[in-house]
């Protein structure tokens, strides 16, 4: 299963979000469908903050894991978070359809530390 965290500041701005895992949707010859949506949103979501919102966020990448954080001061960025919030909705349409394979949490943070 795949886990996309998303961390939030007090009052809804996001502060970006973390995939960890693998989806395990393949079968026997077929491709895995919800690793490569969940690899693509998150992605472009990196690519759109650099291209669209011109913002040059904190991001991890390694096997199993794409982390995106936004740098501080940058939360109130009207493009920033309309990316991030893109980002999110085709994240939970993924996870809609397939709620074995992705499960999406939310983390409240404070100064750069999850509150919960």
């Amino acid at each position: 299963m795949t886990t996309v965290t998303v961390y939030a500041l007090p009052g809804g701005a996001i502060k970006g979000y973390a995939a960890e895992g693998h989806a395990d949707g393949r079968r026997s010859g077929e491709y895995d469908l919800v690793c490569s949506a969940v690899s693509a949103l998150t992605q472009t979501g990196v690519n759109a903050l650099y291209a669209v919102a011109g913002v040059e966020p904190d991001v991890t990448v390694r096997d199993g894991l794409l982390r995106c954080i936004l740098p501080d001061g940058m939360e109130t960025d009207e493009r920033a978070q309309t990316v991030l919030k893109t980002v999110l909705q085709g994240l939970t349409d993924v996870e809609k359809s397939y709620p074995k394979q992705l499960r999406i949490r939310h983390m409240e943070m404070e100064a750069g530390r999850c509150l919960r």
